[in-house]
């Protein structure tokens, strides 16, 4: 056993030299694990959805001619970015009572009515203005493409919001290829973007590694 170690200890290090590999670097890797990303949001107002206090309501706005071709699509966002963050360990209020909140008050008109309601410290608002599933001018073609503006309001103690967090997001998935929709129901591919879209943008919020690399996701 002892002597199986070595050899592949051995093997490594013969491996890495090699390859031209920084030793050092590579050590690092294997003893502490591969480089994590900062959230955008963490990055850019030194605030954090995974402090112990912190709550937040997810919200998404589609704009009617939306709707008309993905009924709910506003919905459907936000609780699948809802159930991502909650997967992160971030503290996010349930997706169905901020639906039936928004059902009870369909003339909201500002986030911060959603934070007082929902009792949170923040509130992540997706205002979406494109998605669609097919590939341009090609019924038979598959593929997923949104653009958003993600913002953040942080509620204060009297039911006051501001926006300390914004950043544009732009979505296309696949990225290689289209899809055909020969190989994959439309149900089962709307599924795959949706979890894709939410991924995209729970990353804004959580510690993701450089490993994990989207682009390689076709």
């Amino acid at each position: 056993m002892i002597h199986r170690t070595r050899t592949l200890l051995c093997a490594a290090v013969l491996a890495i030299a090699c390859s031209g590999c920084n030793y050092v670097l590579m050590a690092g890797y294997l003893i502490g694990g591969p480089p994590s990303v900062e959230p955008d949001f963490d990055a850019a107002t030194g605030e954090s959805l995974t402090d112990y206090e912190a709550t937040a309501a997810v919200v998404c706005f589609a704009p009617v001619e939306l709707q008309w071709d993905f009924d709910d699509v506003d919905k459907e966002i936000a609780e699948h970015l809802a159930h991502r963050l909650a997967f992160h360990k971030i503290a996010v209020r349930n997706p169905d009572r901020v639906h039936e909140w928004l059902d009870r008050n369909p003339d909201w008109d500002k986030p911060e009515e959603i934070g007082q309601a929902m009792d949170v410290t923040y509130v992540i608002y997706i205002d979406l203005s494109r998605f669609s599933l097919y590939e341009e001018n090609a019924s038979h073609l598959y593929r997923g493409r949104a653009e958003a503006v993600i913002s953040v309001v942080k509620m204060d103690g009297d039911g006051h919001g501001e926006k300390i967090f914004s950043k544009d997001l732009t979505s296309k998935y696949p990225l290689a290829v289209p899809r055909s929709t020969s190989v994959e129901s439309y149900a089962q591919f709307k599924k795959n973007y949706l979890d894709r879209l939410s991924e995209e943008i729970g990353r804004m919020f959580y510690e993701y590694y450089t490993q994990d690399d989207l682009d390689q996701v076709n």
